[in-house]
């Protein structure tokens, strides 16, 4: 089936005539539209000519619609409204946080710490519903339609806009089980010689760098258990599986209460930064600005 493509000059001169009956005149409607009267009249001769029909009756001091001209001003003042009421609606959705936000976020820092200030996002905001996806993939956040993507760590380059809204640490964690029957690691180097937890999603997975007093420290380890998700990196290291580098988000509970231990903290910790990700800085929807602005105020609170 052929589709059926608008003549692009189909609307040329429209707003122009409608302007000129809605103001009684040519000249009230160059003043009305920021034109010249000759380009008003000139505008509504060239429309008349396309159409070939006369819309207006003309004397040097009055005009009035031709029957035709009548029937076609009906037509178009109402597209003319249309176009108007059209353009009031992006303007509300633009100014007034409403409509369906779509977000995505890695699983551990949405469970443990985004739930209960997304309750709180919802109660101040009541116009606007959620759709939530908790997951540590990749995501392409145009491809698959995320208003607001939440990462942790490094951002590629990209045509998408990053606002950082808080920070956590890397850090080497083990339970005190293991650390019992395997040894507690005193040197990075000595990774090399126990199970790891390795977290698949970045780049050189196996490949830890370390940096102590200025010197940086690589070290290839031999994985016990690759996967993409932290949550399971920390039960693993809880139960005794390995030693794993984790984000302290993911892991302060188990923490607190002594399921795991931190190792090698006379090393650097590598700051992480956590990112709203999110398409298009201009034009941006209502919507996906007070969330994110929502994000950096509780997030720094």
């Amino acid at each position: 089936m052929v589709q059926r493509v608008a003549n692009t000059d189909l609307l040329d001169g429209v707003a122009v005539f409608v302007g000129v009956i809605n103001t009684g005149s040519f000249t009230a409607a160059a003043e009305a539209l920021g034109h010249s009267t000759s380009y008003v009249s000139k505008t509504v001769s060239r429309l008349e000519k396309r159409l070939g029909s006369r819309l207006l009756n003309r004397t040097t001091r009055t005009i009035s619609l031709t029957d035709v001209g009548k029937s076609y001003f009906e037509r178009c003042n109402q597209i003319i409204i249309d176009a108007e009421n059209a353009e009031r609606s992006i303007s509300q959705l633009q100014d007034t946080p409403r409509g369906l936000l779509r977000v995505n976020a890695p699983v551990s820092f949405g469970s443990i710490y985004l739930l209960d200030h997304l309750s709180k996002f919802m109660n101040s905001f009541p116009e606007i519903s959620l759709e939530v996806e908790f997951n540590d993939r990749m995501i392409d956040v145009v491809a698959e339609g995320y208003d607001v993507v939440i990462r942790a760590g490094q951002i590629p380059d990209s045509n998408l806009v990053a606002r950082k809204f808080t920070t956590s640490k890397s850090i080497v964690v083990g339970s005190p089980d293991y650390f019992k029957k395997n040894g507690r690691p005193e040197t990075a180097n000595e990774l090399e010689h126990h199970a790891c937890l390795a977290y698949s999603l970045i780049p050189n997975p196996t490949l830890w760098e370390f940096i102590k007093d200025g010197n940086r420290t690589a070290v290839k380890i031999t994985p016990r258990l690759m996967c993409n998700n932290a949550a399971v990196e920390v039960a693993m290291a809880v139960n005794g599986v390995g030693i794993g580098r984790i984000p302290l988000f993911c892991c302060e509970q188990e923490l607190a209460n002594g399921e795991l231990e931190i190792i090698l903290d006379d090393y650097e910790q590598t700051e992480i930064g956590v990112y709203a990700v999110f398409p298009h800085r201009q034009y941006l929807t209502a919507k996906v600005r007070a969330f994110v602005d929502f994000l950096v105020e509780r997030f720094e609170s």
